[in-house]
């Protein structure tokens, strides 16, 4: 009587192997990236000593938000900035903004012009506090929005992006880095949430997997 144990082992093997295949390439199509926040420019006018006028109290800022995703499209809420100066960089902001939310198609980069002065609620008074003798300051911008990324006809839920960055203004009102200055979270916040969210997909999809084929 010919010895069936063998056959039934492959197939065993055959499937998990198949299985397994399966679900990496389940997870590597529904991972995702979060946007790529940076700030391209940063000027204030009135910080200009060789402009010498202090009328021009407005914040300008142009912003960059890079869609690193090969096929999936990102759904922005509205992007909120807050502005603080050091040393008081967690206490009281001196300007907010709001970006309006917006689509992003897939490996896109969106630069959003920002200007804040006090019609939008710029304290000059604090700004100017906070300048130091030699002409130059430090700002903390911080961003905060929500997104949902569009894979192939649906969109998966909410995910929250808090960001930010330090930005030293020098005597001529502009950021003295030359680079685009990249707006990072914290890094343990950022890595638990990211690892976090690629296993309970990954989780999720052997169980469809496994309920399909058993």
């Amino acid at each position: 009587m010919p010895d069936q144990s063998g056959g039934c082992c492959r197939c065993c093997f055959s499937f998990i192997f198949t299985l397994g295949l399966t679900a990496l390439f389940v997870w590597l199509s529904l991972r995702t990236s979060n946007p790529k926040c940076t700030i391209r420019s940063f000027y204030l006018p009135a910080l200009n000593r060789t402009l010498n006028d202090t009328k021009n109290t407005t914040v300008f800022v142009t912003l960059r938000l890079g869609n690193t995703n090969k096929d999936k499209g990102v759904y922005y809420d509205a992007v909120n900035l807050t502005f603080r100066l050091h040393p008081n960089a967690t206490g009281i902001p001196v300007a907010t903004y709001a970006v309006p939310r917006f689509y992003q198609g897939h490996k896109k980069t969106a630069t959003k012009e920002v200007a804040v002065g006090p019609k939008e609620g710029l304290n000059w008074t604090a700004v100017s506090s906070g300048v130091y003798a030699n002409g130059s300051a430090i700002f903390r911008v911080d961003l905060a929005t929500a997104v949902r990324f569009k894979i192939m006809f649906w969109r998966t839920k909410r995910h929250r992006l808090n960001v930010g960055a330090d930005v030293l203004v020098n005597d001529s009102g502009g950021k003295v880095n030359r680079k685009d200055i990249k707006l990072s979270a914290a890094p343990d916040h950022h890595l638990i949430g990211f690892f976090s969210g690629q296993v309970g997909v990954l989780s999720n999809f052997l169980v469809l997997i496994f309920l399909i084929f058993l």
